[in-house]
């Protein structure tokens, strides 16, 4: 690390650096709570201790996104009062952005979870985008709210209980439309959504590029429309917002892309920095804390019911 910031042109190591020792790796194809537990000096475990230490503030990881998870999750512990950590995944929209949570962390969810989800996920688009009162939507299959498996039907009524801006239910064509900022879904469901966007995206530039070339004058008319494309691919970019938020744990936890450029990491530590300085941390525990009597009382009924 000293060589490689010599060679950058720091003869010295900056005052505002400092350099902790992890000579471990974690293994990708390895199972992650098994290598977070056997490789204590991995840097994804190091990193995790020193936010629980009080030693950095924040956790910023381009690694192995499981390992990642456990790491965070075991290192920093959870807020209290929350019972699942969530991804938060930015969503780039026709308006501007929108976070979908969970995309992956839980794969199987209970009504609770996805109430916690969407107080979570209100929060960190307030701290990050400054939107007052997020709007809310719950993912469905249709507009309807007697639409839906059981898991939906289940947490739709009491969404209106907990404080946030909840619109209803929400289709899979509305992510990116912008009309509601936090979407909130099991991870199951939401890791697929997420997968399928990225699937999306890449395929529609492809197809755009392949019949352009067909056509001589399509060419004329793509060179200028360059500065159009190049916008459309800036906000469409999810190196514009550097990774996806681990919502719940103890702690400021941002997962980015394995493939992350220098952009993606310097939004990450944005985003992270950003987060720290407007205490999101202290805010979702005040929320979770002052929401623990309505969350006792939603879980007694559904334990009654079942």
């Amino acid at each position: 690390m000293r060589q490689e910031l010599k060679a950058n042109g720091y003869e010295n190591v900056p005052a505002r650096l400092s350099i902790v020792h992890a000579p471990d790796t974690i293994d990708m194809g390895a199972e992650p709570a098994k290598e977070c537990r056997s490789k204590k000096g991995a840097s994804i475990v190091v990193c995790a201790d020193l936010v629980h230490k009080g030693e950095a503030d924040a956790f910023v990881s381009a690694g192995h996104s499981g390992a990642a998870m456990v790491a965070a999750l075991f290192g920093m512990g959870r807020i209290k009062g929350v019972q699942r950590p969530a991804i938060a995944s930015p969503m780039p929209t026709y308006k501007g952005v929108s976070l979908l949570l969970d995309a992956g962390a839980n794969a199987d969810c209970k009504p609770i979870h996805l109430l916690q989800f969407a107080v979570m996920g209100s929060a960190y688009m307030q701290k990050v985008f400054d939107i007052p009162a997020p709007s809310v939507g719950m993912l469905s299959i249709g507009e309807e709210e007697t639409k839906g498996n059981m898991l939906v039907k289940h947490t739709v009524p009491h969404m209106r209980e907990i404080g946030v801006n909840f619109r209803g239910t929400v289709e899979g064509r509305d992510v990116n439309t912008g009309d509601t900022d936090v979407i909130v879904c099991d991870g199951f469901v939401g890791n697929i959504v997420l997968k399928m966007a990225e699937g999306l995206a890449k395929t529609m530039i492809r197809m755009i590029k392949r019949e352009v070339k067909k056509r001589p004058l399509a060419v004329l008319g793509a060179i200028l429309s360059l500065g159009a494309f190049k916008a459309v691919k800036k906000h469409t970019n999810p190196d514009s917002y550097g990774g996806a938020p681990l919502v719940g744990v103890n702690g400021v936890a941002i997962i980015a892309h394995g493939k992350s450029n220098e952009t993606a990491i310097f939004n990450a530590l944005r985003t992270a920095a950003r987060l720290v300085e407007k205490d999101f941390i202290g805010d979702v525990a005040s929320k979770m804390a002052a929401l623990k009597p309505t969350f006792d009382a939603i879980e007694q009924e559904m334990h009654q019911e079942a």
